[in-house]
């Protein structure tokens, strides 16, 4: 790959570049192919949470992201091995729903949240790239999806139980070097390479073509 055609690292850059405004589209890019939904970053929060005691664990993340629905996303990068790293996910949204209810407020407050997980190590047992978690609830005899009601549905503004619970997502891109006309693959070939194709189609590429050149 030529000198030119070299990108800054995606984890530098969250912590850094895509962090100023003008830089969003990147990141809104990148969120956008993952959940197959236009998504349009209104700011970024602070991502390290007040301890309440010495004892208490604090919640440090690389990026959290507000959407223009409230929607929160939790964006780490992880480069080492952690053996626990499925807890620290769990960690990290658990700890995100308490900071974001003010005491006394009802629990239809509590906001929605996306946790991006992009790996550089072999996490659990399993051969594909992308992996998706959320939570729903299923009968134990008859295997039945338990929904939510017409009057929840209208009052939260959403279609299933699944929407009110945080999800997951985890990218193991550590492997992936194969050019895709796929959008999602692109971006996990981008994520492992640091390279771009002149014919990348992935909404948000283009505009890291730009803005994460090296040379710049």
């Amino acid at each position: 790959m030529e000198e030119q055609n070299k990108y800054i690292r995606f984890d530098w850059a969250m912590k850094r570049l895509l962090r100023d405004k003008a830089n969003f589209s990147v990141l809104e890019g990148l969120l956008t192919t993952l959940l197959n939904e236009k998504i349009t970053i209104n700011k970024l929060l602070e991502s390290e949470s007040n301890q309440e005691d010495e004892y208490d664990k604090q919640n440090r993340v690389d990026l959290l992201a507000e959407n223009d629905k409230g929607e929160l996303f939790i964006i780490e990068v992880q480069n080492n091995t952690e053996y626990a790293y499925f807890q620290r996910m769990l960690f990290g949204t658990s700890k995100l729903i308490t900071e974001y209810i003010n005491r006394g407020q009802g629990y239809d407050h509590i906001r929605k949240i996306y946790s991006v997980n992009i790996v550089y190590f072999n996490l659990g047992n399993g051969t594909d790239v992308v992996y998706h978690g959320k939570t729903e609830f299923r009968g134990i005899h008859n295997g039945e999806l338990l929904n939510l009601t017409p009057f929840q549905r209208q009052k939260f503004n959403v279609t299933a139980v699944s929407d009110l619970y945080p999800e997951y997502y985890i990218l193991k891109v550590n492997d992936f070097n194969k050019w895709s006309k796929v959008p999602l693959e692109q971006w996990i070939y981008f994520l492992n390479t640091g390279d771009i194709p002149s014919d990348a189609t992935a909404p948000g590429l283009k505009e890291a073509r730009e803005k994460l050149r090296l040379e710049r």
